[in-house]
């Protein structure tokens, strides 16, 4: 059943009536949007989104208490409205897990990635569906909407329905917006139409040709923010300015037993399942690999392998395939005209690349995205939400030290390890040999609550093997025991550096060297476990900032300036990566 206009309002105006109702209960909330976009909302599920089939995205996440108020009447099982921003009830802004919410959205422009995987993922499937996001003049001035909407127009994602919630209004007056946002829509390849926000006749006829359009779609909607109240087009209204006289007259205004009637005919329709991100692991033959390499090239070997056995994995680079080893012998690149490959070219746009994964990963697809890991810094705002919502994305970071070499310090990474380490629920591997790179991979791909990072080398260094018996999961293990017996004396390394650790306890009797594959797994093991593992006096060596290492070590070799142009080996000894000032450093902890 469609609606006609007359339906819609009302309609319209019961969604407004219960948003108001939660920011009141909860005395915090943004009641400009959900005075002046309802309308828009409403439209989208009343007379277009198949439940469970399209995405609906809102990215404006401020505008929480009116999607809320949406599902609710829809029939979606989110709870009291009452208990919004209240401990234990609905958040804030919309987070990925409620029945209905298909992003955590709030930072603005992150939704937008999100549609714009959403939709991109729905070509790759073969479905025969749409992707419609409500966006605010706050996504369109971050840069990841447009490195986002870009590459939409680049691949011709003609499922896109952006909706543009244009009141000319950001928290600081004046939206900052680009001088004809539409102009710059359609030089990016969309298929652009404009109406009035409260038109609702224009905005459900703009969606039926949007929905049979050749190209993606943007929808003006030339909105006032808080239409109808005494803070109509004034910034004030974005959130909560109203008084709560103000705010109930508003609600008694909108209420409407006959649109809360309609609504129930929504909730009645059914919901189709939705996709799991589950991957199967086929078992692959490793080869004998030589005595030095890269963990880049050992990454690229062991991909290829589960690629060419069929891995339904998807990949993709911030052009710098080859740089990373991510693009495999048979990946199959994804462009405007073919979607049933098996790679991207994300192009220069890392913060894009993370957001838009996030939606793919979210409508049930793995997929596993490169760059360089000082470039993660663009990226972390996605690799977050990722994290806060338990997406499994896979981050392949490569060149992963000063040793970088000759790009210089802006490309040798410092703080990143650190700053990777420290966000929830993210795992982050750095593995030294093949064993533990298989591992990583794997564990990455197993893993359905987590995203995870695979830290990677540019260098070449010695493989120092990993015992059968050696327990991985537990994040850090003995690589290399003291000759001893009972070491006096733990050195603990990632990467490049294991190599090195053994080296320099090799010259000792006492000394064992720990492989800390996963700081975060370690961390979570019991105090049995660490201090069976962290012997005597603990040093930890990592061509990184210094400072997590002292959660566990009693001393740190690391970096915390950063590096400089050279040659890789010798910018590695310049930092004071050199086995003999290491030695000569240790002996002041050891003696």
């Amino acid at each position: 059943m469609k609606f006609n206009a007359k339906q819609l309002q009302q309609m319209s105006n019961a969604a407004r009536a219960g948003a108001l109702s939660a920011v009141l209960s909860a005395h915090s909330g943004h009641v400009g949007i959900i005075l002046d976009a309802a309308e828009m909302m409403t439209i989208i599920f009343a007379n277009h989104l198949n439940r469970g089939i399209d995405r609906f995205v809102l990215s404006a996440g401020h505008g929480s208490a009116l999607l809320y108020s949406v599902l609710k009447l829809a029939g979606y099982k989110i709870g009291n409205l009452n208990t919004f921003r209240k401990i234990g009830g609905l958040p804030g802004h919309p987070e990925y897990g409620i029945d209905g919410v298909d992003a955590t959205t709030g930072p603005l422009g992150q939704g937008v990635g999100n549609a714009v995987g959403f939709a991109l993922a729905q070509k790759i499937r073969g479905a025969q569906s749409h992707t419609y996001c409500m966006v605010s003049d706050g996504d369109l001035m971050e840069g990841v909407s447009f490195e986002s909407l870009s590459l939409a127009g680049r691949l011709n994602l003609n499922n896109l329905i952006v909706l543009w919630d244009d009141n000319k209004l950001s928290i600081d007056g004046i939206a900052q917006t680009d001088m004809d946002v539409n102009a710059r829509m359609r030089a990016m390849g969309f298929n652009v139409m404009s109406v009035r926000g409260n038109d609702v006749d224009a905005i459900d006829h703009a969606l039926e040709r949007a929905e049979q359009s050749s190209q993606p779609v943007f929808i003006q909607c030339k909105n006032i923010l808080g239409r109808g109240c005494k803070l109509e087009n004034d910034a004030r209204a974005h959130g909560f300015a109203l008084t709560d006289t103000e705010m109930l007259s508003l609600i008694t205004q909108n209420n409407d037993a006959d649109g809360l009637h309609l609504w129930k005919t929504v909730a009645k329709r059914p919901t189709a399942p939705k996709s799991k991100s589950i991957i199967a692991l086929p078992r692959v033959k490793l080869p004998k690999t030589p005595e030095r390499i890269s963990t880049r090239e050992l990454s690229g070997i062991y991909l290829d392998l589960l690629m060419r056995m069929g891995c339904d994995l998807i990949t993709g680079s911030a052009d710098l395939a080859d740089n990373t080893h991510i693009k495999t012998s048979v990946s199959k690149v994804i462009d405007a005209n073919k979607f049933n490959g098996n790679f991207i070219n994300f192009g220069v746009r890392e913060h894009g690349m993370a957001a838009i994964m996030n939606g793919m990963v979210a409508d049930g697809l793995r997929v596993a995205g490169a760059t360089f890991l000082v470039f993660s810094d663009y990226m972390k705002p996605s690799i977050r939400i990722a994290a806060m919502s338990g997406l499994p994305s896979v981050y392949v970071f490569s060149h992963d030290s000063i040793a970088v070499g000759e790009d210089g310090p802006t490309h040798q990474p410092i703080e990143q390890l650190s700053s990777l380490r420290l966000i929830p629920n993210l795992n982050v591997f750095r593995p030294c040999n093949m064993t533990e790179v298989v591992y990583a991979w794997n564990e990455s791909l197993r893993d359905v609550e987590h995203p995870s990072c695979i830290i990677l080398s540019r260098q070449k260094f010695k493989q120092i093997a990993t015992s059968t018996d050696s327990n991985l999961s537990c994040g850090g293990y003995v690589i290399y025991r003291a000759k001893s017996g009972r070491a006096k004396t733990t050195l603990i390394a990632s990467g490049s550096e294991v190599p090195l650790a053994v080296e320099i306890a090799s010259r000792f009797k006492n000394i064992q060297v720990v492989s800390m594959l996963n700081l975060g797994a370690f961390r979570e093991q019991d105090e049995k476990y660490k201090k069976e593992i962290l012997r005597g006096c603990v040093i930890a060596i990592e061509a990184a900032s210094p400072s997590p290492w002292f959660e566990f070590a009693d001393a740190v070799i690391g970096i915390d300036t950063f590096g400089e142009s050279g040659n890789g080996d010798n910018v590695y000894l310049e930092y004071g990566f050199d086995f003999d000032k290491i030695i000569n450093e240790i002996k002041k902890y050891i003696r």
